[in-house]
């Protein structure tokens, strides 16, 4: 039996304390306050959920404890404020009374996947979880450890951790283990770690708004180190520690010490410079710098301040710093798996006192399990190719001898530059250009040989108005507007790309393609194939298309079929009451490879799409203009939906899409699969001579029995080629299908869909209608005019629902959707 009992806190103030600090509360209870009634410790979520291996005799189901907790305060400190080590109060109540049975016809396939197994579950999970987040830093189901650790610069330091999931496989459960990346803030003085963010190591000065601090710099150090722990040595001088209490740091001021006064008790008022002199008995060594202002409004010189270690940064990493964590978190898969078998040494899963107490037994070495490698559909391109089909290889394939299926034309564009004219002149510019043009020629695409105007503009001013320009001299020299647009961008051209997307997708409907001039210099015919690849569809053209006999599924005219994807983005961490996004993408022919999409705006970190029905009415209308009729048959892939979520998903979403089918007249079969990458599973070939060149699980490798739900329909299929790293998987779960897939066709066709990803000429690791989802909500921010300001970005926070409400509708009534021409291209790619 398992016991699951609610552990809730009854403290004051009513505010949630944090996951580690109720962690320490729950263990001083076990271990100081009532050890003898937990001599069988039980096992906590650090939220609500209390399990224990034995039933615990209580008053009537419910028992509250008095757990006092807390450093004892520093010298003085009680007699000046007579406070004492805070008591908390937890009241635990019983709640159920699992059997293990349950689980166990769970694991045979007898039993439905109801409230009572998902609790015993979630219990086996806290079990192995606790013992690594009393003693680490832990975020969700992953804990890191000091044993690995890398200072990439910019006040980040990278240590390695551990994630582990209990779930649940046919006749038995399975511990999924693998090695996770932790940002940590950099530990040691908090001059440091802000002079590291402001990359002026070792210049204390440049913390002082009297010489060389704007204050533009301050607000990008106060976003990065807000919510940070710290320890102060005020107090503690004689005796050469830190303060042991974390306190809290709010904001930066905005003067130095010197310069920033506040009142005393008396009501006289003084500097922080002067009140520190006497606390310290010796004047502050810089002044000149600013403070931090703890979340009790305390003034404390940074100088004083110290970051204890392990403290996670919540976050999102810098841009500059995302290559640093890749190269720290992507191993080979040989390595991986050693790293994975070496950190079942920090798990001690056979000598953790909770796993014991629970009858666990846990085997330390990883499963071999059954997988195949299913066949790649063959590739049509057009029937004048010296070679019209092509047959990928390890997800891969080249443009070699072959023509576009269906080539677009060019018959006028044009070229902008952004980049200065002394490091990409004029001869460089005719060179690209004569490339890109011998690209085109090369794939079948008609191109007008010359540009119709060559010209340099400063990527200072406003975009839109010179896109406009110079289109207008375009048209003044040819009698048309262009076709194309091709803008030269400099390195960091981040802004420029925005508004030049904004101008062509969403104000004008003029085809854009913008290249980096640093690739463009000197560049191997292979970039301007690729460059191909995306200008062929954005201008209505198709690349390839996968033989007919490979998706037979999709090309049967008595049962036309859309294929349709769906995806939700979210704002980064610490971007406060930024909206997410959601998209929708769908095919409008019988081979699935011409999509068009549709996008709006929703309530913040929201994951269920609260517009698909209209989204669907919309993409539905697309494909009866361009096919004439309805589809019979839908095949729905939905991303960025947890596990969790997947009972909303089929509750909520799926009416929707009915809805939408019956407004347009029609019932349609719907099969509803979820595709899922954010998890931890990772397949490893038994032997070099069975994997790729990467070391990686060959491309089509497809796990469906061993490591799957007992219960549901679900599958593993790697397809795409290993490049860098160990691949991952992507789970598809099968939530609903009324078409009647036997598994293996559901196989072959999510892995053909694979390989019409119309941007390279390799496999992806997902289906192209969610690949394209997803790159359509993340090109959210081209849809707001660059010169109304909006920044997706910014760490603002809403007070309360009404100023979320409002921010919401704000961003809603600021979002233009593209241009009525690029919705019927795939605009996106």
């Amino acid at each position: 039996m398992i016991y699951h009992y609610d552990g809730m806190f009854v403290i004051l103030p009513d505010k949630p304390l944090p996951a580690a600090r109720n962690f320490e509360i729950i263990n001083h209870l076990q271990t100081q306050v009532e050890p003898d009634l937990f001599e069988s410790p039980g096992v906590y979520d650090g939220r609500k959920n209390f399990f224990t291996a034995i039933e615990l005799p209580l008053e009537e189901g419910a028992n509250e404890f008095v757990v006092p907790m807390g450093p004892p305060p520093s010298p003085g400190e009680t007699a000046r404020r007579g406070r004492g080590p805070i008591e908390y109060r937890v009241r635990l109540t019983h709640v159920a009374s699992i059997s293990t049975e349950v689980l166990q016809r769970f694991l045979q396939g007898v039993q439905s996947h109801d409230n009572s197994v998902l609790t015993a579950i979630t219990a086996l999970n806290v079990v192995v979880r606790m013992g690594p987040n009393l003693r680490w830093p832990f975020n969700v189901r992953s804990f890191f450890t000091d044993r690995e650790t890398s200072d990439i610069g910019g006040g980040i330091v990278l240590w390695r951790g551990y994630f582990q999931s209990v779930r649940p496989a046919i006749g038995r459960m399975l511990i999924n283990v693998d090695i996770s990346t932790g940002a940590m803030y950099m530990p040691g003085p908090l001059i440091g770690l802000a002079l590291a963010v402001l990359g002026r190591p070792g210049n204390p000065n440049a913390l002082a708004p009297r010489q060389s601090l704007p204050d533009r710099e301050r607000i990008r150090l106060q976003r990065f180190i807000s919510g940070i722990k710290i320890t102060t040595s005020h107090g503690q001088r004689d005796r050469g520690q830190q303060n042991p209490r974390p306190r809290v740091v709010k904001r930066l001021s905005k003067e130095g010490a010197r310069d920033l006064s506040f009142e005393l008790d008396n009501g006289q008022r003084t500097t922080v410079a002067d009140y520190f002199r006497g606390v310290l008995n010796q004047p502050l060594r810089y002044p000149d710098i600013i403070c931090v202002e703890l979340s009790t409004g305390a003034l404390i010189p940074l100088e004083l301040c110290h970051v204890p270690p392990g403290q996670i940064m919540r976050k999102q990493v810098p841009s500059d710093k995302t290559n640093s964590v890749l190269e720290f978190a992507t191993k080979r898969p040989n390595d991986r798996l050693a790293s994975i078998c070496n950190g079942l040494a920090v798990l001690e899963y056979g000598e953790s006192e909770y796993i014991q107490q629970f009858g666990m037994t846990i085997e330390n070495q990883p499963q071999r399990i059954q997988a195949r490698v299913i066949n790649a559909p063959t590739l049509r391109y057009h029937q004048s190719s010296r070679q019209p089909t092509a047959k990928p290889r390890d997800g891969a394939w080249n443009l070699i001898d072959k023509r576009m299926f269906t080539p677009s034309q060019v018959p006028n564009w044009m070229i902008v530059i952004y980049e200065r004219p002394q490091r990409f002149n004029d001869q460089t510019a005719h060179q690209m250009a004569n490339e890109l043009v011998k690209a085109c020629e090369t794939v079948g695409i008609t191109i007008n040989p010359r540009p119709a105007l060559i010209k340099w503009e400063s990527g200072q001013g406003i975009i839109a108005q010179q896109l406009r320009a110079a289109g207008g001299e375009c048209q003044r020299l040819t009698k048309s507007l262009p076709t194309v647009i091709v803008v030269v961008l400099p390195d960091g051209g981040n802004d420029i790309y925005s508004a030049v997307k904004h101008f062509g997708d969403v104000t004008t409907g003029v085809v854009t393609q913008c290249m980096k001039s640093s690739k463009c210099y000197r560049a191997k015919p292979q970039y301007y194939a690729n460059i191909t690849l995306k200008l062929n569809v954005k201008l209505g053209g198709v690349n390839s298309v996968p033989e007919p006999r490979d998706v037979s599924f999709l090309t049967d005219s008595a049962n036309p079929t859309m294929v349709m994807g769906a995806d939700v983005i979210h704002p980064a961490p610490g971007s406060g009451d930024r909206p997410s996004f959601t998209s929708l993408v769908g095919s409008i022919d019988s081979s699935a490879v011409r999509y068009v999409s549709t996008m709006r705006v929703q309530t913040s970190r929201k994951e269920i799409i609260e517009a698909m029905e209209s989204m669907c009415t919309e993409v539905l209308r697309h494909y009866k203009e361009a096919t004439k009729k309805l589809p019979k048959r839908l095949l729905f892939y939905r991303d960025g939906v947890s596990e969790g979520q997947f009972a909303t998903v089929l509750e909520e979403e799926l009416p929707l899409i009915r809805r939408a089918c019956e407004k347009m007249g029609f019932k349609p079969t719907i099969t509803l699969i979820i595709v899922g990458k954010r998890h931890h599973v990772r397949f490893f070939p038994k032997s070099e001579n069975e994997g790729d060149r990467s070391g990686n699980c060959p491309a089509g490798t497809v796990v469906d029995s061993d490591v799957v739900n007992p219960v549901e329909f679900d599958f593993y299929l790697q397809s795409h080629g290993g490049l860098l790293g160990t691949s991952r998987p992507s789970h598809y779960n099968v939530l609903i299908d009324e078409n009647r897939f036997t598994a293996d066709g559901l196989q072959s066709l999510s892995y053909a869909l694979c390989h019409v990803y119309a941007r390279a000429t390799r496999s992806v690791s997902i289906p192209a209608p969610v690949y394209y989802a997803d790159i359509v909500c993340s090109r959210a921010k081209h849809h707001y005019d660059p010169q109304q300001g909006f920044d997706l970005s910014m760490s603002e926070t809403a007070t309360n629902t009404t100023e979320a409400a409002t921010t919401l509708e704000r961003f809603r009534q600021a979002f233009k959707p593209a241009h009525e021409r690029m919705r019927q291209l795939m605009y996106f790619c």
